[in-house]
């Protein structure tokens, strides 16, 4: 199943989009219990927003091997985690503002993990059972401010810093997926989950160590190699092997 949340006149609704394009109503909230209901249009005719709203973002840093090399850095022996604030999160084709207060600001594609059920201490092999499903993000990030700060939390936090969507798929396997990135249509990042230095179902085993997870909390599994600026007029494609296409404007601050 492909979900997505869109907008309609009385507020966000869930969705379920079909393979020619259409989207069913989806009644009650997918990550406790629903039913599939009727068409309620095509997904070009509506306004999709992210297709969830985090409690809370956990993001993995160095998470590729070849990206480690890229940045001169050691690959980690243990996920090397951070925080982005929900207040970061956007929809397709809502705008990425460039702050001020950045001179650096760069695109990372990200396969995402969607928490499907209160999940604490779960094991490897049950930790992908716990997810609603995948989804692409785009870890937006002021690289300047990066640099100055030894803790990476205005770095990877103003607003706007997480496009999430289009959709969330479930039923796939988060270890051999595309993850690429176009800037104004030219590739800047190319590669493949497999290149992950911890597994999706590691990255959830490790993190439910330390917090309990809850449903519609997001991990976002690290970068691979090509992360590179955007700039005010650029429009940035994250795209993630059967996902789909995250489409987002990037706008100077005004």
């Amino acid at each position: 199943m492909k979900l997505l949340r869109y907008q309609t006149s009385d507020g966000p609704a869930y969705g379920s989009l079909k393979q020619d394009g259409t989207v069913n109503a989806i009644h009650g909230d997918p990550l406790h219990d629903f039913t599939v209901g009727g068409t309620v249009g095509s997904y070009d005719e509506l306004e999709i927003l992210a297709p969830v709203v985090p409690g809370k973002i956990i993001a993995v840093g160095l998470n590729y091997r070849a990206h480690a090399a890229e940045v001169n850095m050691e690959i980690p022996t243990f996920p090397m985690l951070f925080f982005k604030p929900p207040s970061s999160v956007i929809g397709p084709g809502e705008a990425i503002i460039l702050p001020r207060s950045s001179e650096q600001v760069e695109h990372e594609c990200e396969l995402a993990l969607v928490i499907g059920r209160r999940t604490r201490n779960v094991s490897e092999d049950e930790a992908l059972d716990c997810l609603l499903g995948y989804t692409a993000a785009n870890d937006v990030s002021a690289r300047d401010w990066q640099a100055r700060e030894n803790q990476w939390v205005r770095a990877k936090s103003f607003d706007t810093f997480l496009p999430l969507g289009p959709v969330i798929v479930s039923d796939l396997n988060p270890d051999s997926l595309k993850v690429s990135t176009r800037v104004n249509g030219t590739t800047t990042q190319d590669s493949n989950t497999s290149d992950m230095v911890f597994a999706s179902a590691f990255l959830i085993q490790e993190i439910s160590q330390v917090m309990t997870l809850e449903p519609g909390d997001v991990i976002i599994t690290g970068t691979p190699q090509g992360v590179g600026p955007i700039t005010h007029g650029d429009t940035v494609e994250v795209e993630v092997e059967n996902v789909g296409v995250l489409s987002n404007p990037a706008v100077a601050e005004s």
